[in-house]
């Protein structure tokens, strides 16, 4: 221990303990990681520094990933993740790149070979910088452990900086093993400052929505990132249009506010789709116009101009020409734009809105099956909708998505840009570790839940109480669905029939199992469940060809979406 020239406290450490020391310096209460040889001297430092910082051992690499990325969107904190060289690292490729498309702030640390190993094709060496390059905001290779504690103090700022992303840290072992001193600091801030904004800008912005006659507000899931919900709320209220979400964009906005008219695009409600059609000013706030959203792209939104706000630059005029654009953080843009925006009634706009919507109204299909719809209703219902929801991919995402109403930010947990099978369960028990007071389902599918199903493990281990519930229909669904409607029926390798027990699996991993076949039973199966605060799989028996809808084909315009199979022409 030494005192600098300025009487500031110098600790002499090891790499490895820098490293620690700066993650809890950056407020990391929670790190998800398993071992091997490249970062052992990390982990002798986790060891020493347990009663600061809690590991998750999970049971394989891509279910740390998956689960720091279910921490930082649940908490809107970075979610960390901690691997080996080698094929530990890049286990983490698919987490790493799941967060990179949803924006999700997760800082990736992973070992390498020591130094003077590098480029000799060393045992468990990789180039774990050269892979990640294109699907992270940043990446480093430490090469002096004097560098290190401004590297994991950079990492962390770019990550929740502007647009949120991933920042991988790649660190040879020798540099874990030397001394160096280290400084404390405090962490640093990255407030927005709401006055970066032009005025002409925001003018601008304001004239064109006070000029409009149909507005319409598309959001995404910028607006959760930058914790702007409030401030949506306001804008909806004041500007008084309809509003509709993308999938990242689910609990922005509340779904049961008269205002909100579902999701759009691909999946979208028809209610969503014909009035994006319809309106002559699409505000798009926090979103990009994927291909799943905007379809065929000459026919999107024809009548509108389009005024995009975002906190990146790039993603304007990027898919679809931007009338208009403010580049900012969007909490600061709307926080603007509501103290100059006169609350307009625009009754005629809103009638044609609310008469869609009592017309292709997207309700449960009442009858005696056990449908994916009544469940997630049910869950609703029982949990009052204060519950945390990941997903896995396919059918039951979307099912999830349409009938479970989102009210809040940070409740739907799901990969939407890369759309990773095998997401949900790790990063649910990434979310209810971040929000322990929360309860916490994982929807998944039988294809998706196969895939990462070892972490049932962690989620025993750690006493996580996640509830899982398969919609289980013995298919691939999705694939499936394309394979029905676009394929003549040709269900080539889409078919599971595979005498998997789910409930007798989830009880050789120690958590608790149930079947589901009849729809009588499913209050009674869903309450038990919440009451045993256990780790729970309850396996549902749906038919195999419940299918999504609505749905726009390939190649359609979004207002052609279809109801059901006899809208196929």
């Amino acid at each position: 221990m030494t005192i600098g020239p300025g009487g500031e406290l110098k600790l002499r450490l090891t790499g490895a303990d820098i490293l620690v020391e700066c993650l809890i310096e950056q407020g990391v209460d929670t790190i998800f990681g398993f071992p091997g040889g490249a970062v052992l001297n990390i982990y002798d430092s986790l060891y020493k520094y347990q009663d600061r910082i809690r590991h998750i051992l999970t049971s394989h690499e891509q279910g740390a990933a998956h689960a720091a990325d279910g921490y930082a969107r649940a908490s809107g904190k970075a979610g960390v993740c901690l691997a080996t060289s080698g094929p530990g690292a890049t286990n983490l490729v698919t987490g790493i790149a799941t967060a990179y498309m949803d924006s999700i702030p997760v800082v990736a640390i992973t070992g390498n070979v020591a130094s003077n190993l590098i480029g000799k094709d060393s045992f468990q060496e990789v180039d774990i910088t050269g892979i990640t390059m294109p699907i992270t905001k940043h990446n480093f290779m430490v090469k002096d452990v004097n560098d290190l504690a401004d590297i994991v103090r950079k990492a962390f700022r770019i990550a929740k900086e502007g647009r949120p992303g991933p920042v991988l840290i790649d660190i040879p072992k020798d540099i874990t093993a030397q001394y160096a001193e280290f400084e404390p600091a405090m962490p640093g801030t990255a407030d927005q400052d709401e006055y970066s904004v032009s005025d002409e800008a925001v003018e601008e912005a304001v004239r064109l929505i006070n000029a409009s006659e149909k507005p319409m507000i598309y959001a995404g899931g910028g607006v959760i990132a930058s914790n702007a919900a409030g401030q949506l709320y306001e804008f909806a209220e004041k500007v008084q249009c309809p509003v509709t979400l993308s999938l990242m964009g689910m609990g922005a906005f509340p779904a049961t506010h008269e205002l909100y008219t579902g999701m759009v695009g691909m999946h979208g409600t028809k209610v969503s789709n014909l009035a994006v059609t319809q309106c002559d000013l699409l505000i798009a706030i926090g979103a990009r116009f994927s291909d799943r959203v905007i379809s065929k792209i000459e026919r999107f939104a024809p009548n509108a101009k389009i005024l995009h706000i975002d906190i990146d630059e790039a993603e304007v005029n990027k898919n679809i020409r931007a009338a208009h654009y403010i580049v900012g953080d969007v909490k600061a843009v709307l926080s603007r734009l509501n103290r100059c925006i006169e609350p307009r009634n625009r009754t005629e706009w809103l009638d044609y809105v609310r008469k869609l919507k009592e017309k292709y109204q997207v309700t449960c299909r009442e009858n005696g099956e056990l449908t994916p719809e009544y469940i997630l209703n049910r869950i609703y219902e029982i949990t009052g909708g204060d519950a945390i929801i990941a997903t896995e991919v396919g059918q039951h995402q979307i099912w999830t998505a349409q009938y479970y109403k989102f009210t809040k930010p940070r409740t739907f947990i799901s990969s939407g840009g890369l759309g990773t099978m095998g997401f949900g369960l790790g990063a649910s028990i990434g979310a209810y570790l971040a929000r322990p007071d929360k309860r916490v389902f994982n929807i998944a599918g039988d294809g998706s839940f196969r895939m990462n199903l070892i972490e049932l493990a962690t989620a025993v281990e750690y006493n996580v109480p996640v509830i899982v519930v398969i919609m289980n229909n013995h298919a691939l669904g999705m694939v499936r669905q394309w394979q029905n409607l676009f394929y003549d029926r040709r269900y080539s390798q889409s078919t599971l029939d595979r005498q998997t027990d789910f409930v007798k699996l989830a009880e050789a991993f120690g958590a608790v199992g149930y079947n589901l076949t009849d729809k009588k039973d499913v209050d009674r199966v869903l309450q038990e469940a919440l009451s045993l605060n256990r780790t729970v799989v309850i396996n549902c028996e749906i038919s195999r060809d419940h299918k999504v809808w609505p749905m726009v084909p390939p190649g359609a315009a979004i207002e052609d979406v279809i109801m059901g199979e006899y809208d196929i022409r």
